[in-house]
């Protein structure tokens, strides 16, 4: 990825080369200013050089957003990241907290009693699971606003729909016959089944839309119906009904026959939250494009890129240049993980206390839990270097949690904080 560089103003400057960031940081001319995104400051005050005008490029997703930072005029792809949501972590925690204060209710334990007379909701309320990623993706627009020249914002907003295209008058019945059926059904067996052949497992290939009962048996065209198969496996199976076709693979079988039941409860996600992150980009005064799925899809196709989620992002939108290209490959992959919890102590599953109430002072010795750190032990059993996220304890001792494990007792003193915590965890990948 290309580096964030701001001047002495705090003000940003045009992205640079890895390469360069690294020769400037080797002279002394600039320093670390942020470890995610890696951003520099120059130590110097340098002449007004006009900064590129860039664009912020987002696809929507349930669990994972992928967000390109793009150069209109020459395509390069200046930063990818991909960002992945914690809004099922959030509704299982809504949800044991119900179960629990349900619990504690029923067997009439002196606690408050439900308030069905004082609830509202304000006007465009969503859920917590949903709302939180709303904030996600706001919380990084403004970042990289901050630290780049951000003149225009381009997201995903719906889906392509040839038949309202050609027909804009069209309701009703007519709506479920014609192209747009078998193109809506297509899409949604492609989001239900990973886009892969439910049989045999294999990606990237042509799929075929297969009747798991066969219609000679009485089967219907409903998409619970139906899932996709590769050519081979859609032949081998014929019209046998599935439980034999299957009869050797029982674990296959019983994966099948759940899937087919399951919603498309991400979709359903990205379409509750699309409007409301459209308001919320629009708060920032920049302008918005949007742009259809099918628009991403054939921007895509066309310039012959691979999918990925920061891919899709880049193609979002007419504004997508003819050519794109990025020099380095790399792309940051961003977890949320949130801020702690503010329950003050842990519970059993009958809803009472099992834990002392939490220490009012996050920080110890100058970290928190969640910092980003690095640790040279000099001395002692675990002597090593180790870099990861803290879990801070009042005695001093830490742990640290690595790429590959976790490592126990490491003394404060030898821990020098790389990012502060905040509420979000970082790899890398290419």
């Amino acid at each position: 990825m290309n580096v964030f560089v701001l001047d002495t103003n705090k003000k940003p400057q045009n992205p640079v080369h890895p390469a360069k960031a690294r020769l400037l940081l080797t002279e002394g001319k600039a320093a670390v200013f942020r470890q995610f995104p890696f951003t520099i400051i120059l130590k110097e005050t340098v002449l007004d050089v006009a900064s590129n005008p860039l664009r912020i490029k987002i696809d929507p997703g349930s669990r994972e957003t992928g967000i390109a930072v793009i150069n209109d005029d020459s395509g390069e792809i200046v930063f990818a990241m991909e960002l992945r949501h914690r809004g099922q972590q959030i509704k299982n925690n809504l949800e044991s907290r119900r179960a629990i204060r349900r619990s504690r209710r029923n067997r009439k334990t002196r606690y408050r009693k439900p308030r069905f007379d004082n609830r509202t909701r304000a006007e465009g309320w969503l859920p917590p699971s949903l709302k939180s990623r709303v904030h996600n993706i706001e919380t990084w627009v403004n970042r990289l606003c901050r630290f780049c020249n951000i003149q225009a914002i381009s997201m995903e907003l719906v889906r392509f729909d040839m038949q309202k295209i050609q027909n804009p008058e069209i309701s009703g019945v007519a709506y479920q016959q014609g192209e747009l059926m078998g193109y809506e059904v297509r899409e949604y067996l492609l989001e239900k089944w990973d886009r892969t052949c439910a049989y045999c497992g294999k990606t990237d290939i042509p799929l075929e839309i297969e009747h798991i009962v066969p219609k000679s048996k009485g089967g219907s065209n409903r998409v619970s119906n139906l899932t996709l198969a590769c050519t081979a496996c859609n032949r081998k199976k014929g019209n046998k009904p599935i439980e034999q076709f299957l009869s050797r693979k029982p674990r296959l079988l019983k994966r099948i026959q759940k899937q087919s039941k399951v919603p498309l409860k991400d979709a359903g996600a990205v379409n509750t939250t699309r409007w409301d992150l459209f308001r919320t980009l629009k708060k920032t005064g920049l302008p918005v494009e949007t742009g259809s799925g099918g628009l991403t899809k054939f921007n895509r196709t066309t310039r012959g890129l691979h999918k990925t989620h920061w891919l899709d992002a880049a193609c979002v939108g007419k504004s997508t240049p003819e050519k794109i290209f990025q020099i380095d490959k790399a792309v940051l992959i961003v977890k949320a993980d949130g801020h702690g919890s503010r329950q003050m102590c842990r519970m059993n599953k009958f809803g009472f206390p099992r834990t002392t109430a939490k220490s009012t002072e996050k920080k110890v010795k100058g970290f928190q839990t969640g910092d980003i750190v690095k640790a040279v032990v000099t001395s002692g059993k675990k002597v090593g270097t180790y870099i990861g996220r803290v879990a801070v304890r009042k005695s001093g001792s830490f742990n640290i949690k690595t790429v590959d494990k976790t490592v126990q007792g490491i003394s404060w003193k030898y821990c020098r904080l790389l990012h502060a915590s905040d509420g979000y965890s970082y790899n890398t990948t290419c």
